[in-house]
């Protein structure tokens, strides 16, 4: 199986009520401290992709091997995505990609 790179999505109380609703509550996993989070995982075309797409971000290959620092509004249409899709791999990141900017 080809390496994937999550893309980590905060829960606070309004979406995780959304992803209840989504019957996706489940997939908001404890990270710390009781704050939930989503792991949407990206592939490698993927992550070259959201990296030459917003300089801003970057990928931590020494630790968590995540994509970060993406911008809010991207993360957004990634949320939307998965809720919309009901899923947390590479094809919600197309979706979002496909219009973002």
């Amino acid at each position: 199986m080809a390496e994937t790179f999550p893309i980590y999505i905060w829960i606070n109380e309004e979406r995780l009520e959304k992803l209840q609703q989504a019957g996706l509550a489940d997939k908001a996993v404890e990270a710390f401290a009781g704050l939930k989070r989503l792991e949407v995982h990206a592939n490698e075309a993927q992550k070259d992709e959201l990296l030459k797409r917003f300089p801003g971000s970057k990928c931590d290959l020494s630790t968590t091997r995540s994509i970060e620092l993406l911008p809010r509004a991207f993360k957004d249409k990634l949320f939307a995505k998965v809720l919309e899709l009901r899923r947390l791999d590479p094809e919600v990141v197309d979706a979002a990609l496909k219009n973002a900017s």
